[in-house]
């Protein structure tokens, strides 16, 4: 399979913000706050190439940049999200 692009912005991952402004993952699953170096260590945690944007931002909170992880894999974007959010709660020391 062929290699593609995944964009993962620290809004997906945010329990502060409702689905509805970008968070992808259940309020169970999301931490407070999360930075793109969080998001970072837990895509290398799982063994995904990926690099870091930090000047970059979500389309839709131009205001704010926060920065961006772009994922390189063959794995689809739900199913990267939901490992890394796992990952996550683990680097913030919470649920496994």
């Amino acid at each position: 399979m062929k290699k593609k692009s995944i964009i993962l912005y620290p809004i997906y991952f945010n329990s502060k913000c409702p689905r509805s402004r970008g968070r992808r993952v259940s309020k169970s699953r999301a931490v407070k706050n999360p930075t793109v170096d969080e998001i970072y260590r837990a895509v290398r945690a799982l063994g995904l190439d990926c690099t870091v944007e930090k000047d970059k931002h979500h389309p839709a909170r131009w205001f704010e940049r926060e920065g961006r992880v772009v994922v390189s894999t063959t794995l689809k974007k739900t199913q990267v999200i939901k490992e890394v959010a796992k990952k996550l709660q683990i680097i913030r020391g919470g649920k496994k």
